[in-house]
């Protein structure tokens, strides 16, 4: 039986149309998918209501948070978040910007600023000690003085690393011997107290390096000062603390005890030893980096790698 002209154009047009809601379809599952991507690729937590208050859509940064939450700042656990929202017609979106490094960044110039401008009014009377003390040196009893210069000493180091931290670090590069440096080097540790024997080890004292000098000098201080701290907070009886370099590459190691929270090793205002202030490292890894190298800690012995580039 022949089917009717009118009744076969039919069958082929919904036949047609079968075949493009299948692609219609087919379209759609790809562009739900691709907007799913983008949903999640978004740094944001990200919330999409409806009017009834439900949770339609959202991605998986969303995980950190038990609740929905409104416009402002919020703080949960260590991290800060601004929370904004928009309405699109029914539809209500929220998201979640972690901010933690903006704010992490302000408290570091608010306490930089501050830190500076202790340090200006710390440094006048500490120069005035340094008077009276080359006054009474004739005097007094020797160890007396020593203790004095040497408490001196430690003020005048956090100053100028304080200073130096919130002014930034400006590097002037020149060639020198390794020995010029640890000679120094060794002349500044006498100033730093320590009860206990301490060995101090330096290796290829004749090699020429190319940095700043003083910048450099100032690293390998707060290092070995660390160390030294490390030592004396130790139940070690005697100390070793070396200064290795070779083929660029320093290293800085001691038999003390290991870091206790190596996570804030390098952040500013943050010390795990009781006579830190938590600028040595800070600055030290701003130093090395100004210098275009790498500074890290050592996973064969306890300490310290830095990595300078070659001329």
């Amino acid at each position: 039986m022949d089917i009717p002209k009118s009744q076969k154009e039919l069958l082929e047009n919904l036949e047609t149309l079968i075949e493009q809601t299948f692609v219609v379809e087919k379209e759609f599952k790809e562009l739900k998918n691709i907007l799913n991507g983008v949903i999640e690729f978004l740094p944001q937590a990200l919330w999409v209501i409806d009017e009834n208050k439900e949770i339609i859509v959202q991605n998986s940064k969303t995980k950190e948070f038990d609740f929905i939450p409104q416009n402002g700042e919020i703080q949960i656990k260590d991290k800060y978040y601004l929370i904004q929202s928009s309405n699109i017609k029914n539809k209500k979106i929220i998201s979640a910007t972690d901010i933690t490094e903006q704010k992490r960044n302000e408290r570091l110039i608010a306490m930089g600023q501050m830190a500076a401008h202790l340090a200006h009014e710390i440094r006048n009377p500490i120069a005035s000690l340094n008077i009276f003390l080359s006054i009474l040196q004739k005097n007094c009893d020797k160890e007396i003085i020593e203790e004095m210069k040497s408490s001196i000493f430690r003020v005048e180091r956090i100053i100028k690393s304080t200073l130096l931290f919130s002014k930034g670090v400006n590097i002037r590069k020149k060639e020198f011997f390794l020995q010029d440096l640890f000679n120094e080097l060794k002349k500044i540790i006498t100033y730093y107290q320590h009860t206990k024997e301490i060995e101090f080890i330096f290796t290829n004292k004749n090699s020429i390096i190319y940095a700043d000098y003083d910048l450099l000098l100032l690293v390998f201080q707060n290092l070995v000062f660390n160390a030294i701290d490390s030592i004396e907070e130790s139940k070690v009886e005697k100390g070793i603390v070396k200064t290795l370099y070779e083929n660029n590459q320093f290293k800085i190691l001691d038999n003390g005890d290991d870091f206790e929270d190596k996570n804030i090793l390098f952040e500013p205002f943050k010390s795990t030893k009781t006579k830190g202030h938590g600028l040595g490292l800070a600055l030290s890894k701003e130093i090395i980096e100004k210098h275009e190298g790498k500074i890290e800690l050592y996973n064969k012995e306890k300490g310290f790698k830095i990595i300078l580039p070659n001329k």
